[in-house]
């Protein structure tokens, strides 16, 4: 298993260095908008929304196991469980943004769309930081676990829950962030 999932990084890896390489060479070459690397800001886009969105479903599972244990014991602390089950889904709304900016970016959602090379590979790194950073909502789902049964001891507790639960999410705020930052400086916002 170990071995796997080594292997599996180790692609990965390669893979991001190979496009890291072959857009720098092709950036070299032109540098006009052309739909042709239109496709690199599609990937970009798939990559924020699918890895945050992964991982946002997973978090979800770990808080709504939870959540869905206290409630059927004390339906009455439903409301301050809900709050604390979907914190973890804040990343996809991240991922789903990103995909939209950059959509917008390159004329996909009205106009003709064109994007330098440039921008088609910041796209995918776009794409990739607020994938990954969206991972803490795996994390956010397991403190957002932790909250839920703490509430179902004392109920008193729930604000300080969201806050633990909430400060995991920072990593995802400051992807979200870079990627904005990004796409200003690549010229994809404005």
């Amino acid at each position: 298993m170990k071995i796997k999932r080594k292997a599996a990084i180790m692609t990965l890896v390669l893979a991001l260095t190979f496009l890291l390489f072959a857009g720098i060479a092709s950036a070299q070459e032109t540098n006009e908008a052309s739909e042709e690397h239109v496709p690199l800001v599609i990937l970009g886009c798939a990559l924020a929304i699918t890895i945050a969105g992964i991982s946002a479903a997973t978090g979800l599972a770990f808080s709504g196991s939870s959540a869905v244990a206290v409630t059927a014991e004390k339906p009455d602390l439903f409301g301050k469980l809900l709050v604390l089950q979907v914190l973890p889904m804040t990343q996809a709304v991240y991922g789903l943004l990103t995909a939209i900016l950059l959509m917008m970016g390159v004329g996909l959602l009205g106009g003709t769309p064109k994007a330098t090379m440039l921008q088609g590979m910041g796209a995918i790194w776009i794409g990739l930081i607020v994938g990954l950073t969206g991972i803490s909502a795996i994390n956010q789902g397991m403190v957002a676990s932790s909250s839920i049964s703490a509430v179902a001891r004392n109920p008193d507790v729930a604000a300080r829950g969201i806050i633990f639960t909430v400060m995991t999410e920072t990593i995802a705020i400051f992807g979200l962030l870079a990627g904005i930052l990004l796409m200003t400086g690549l010229g994809l916002l404005g």
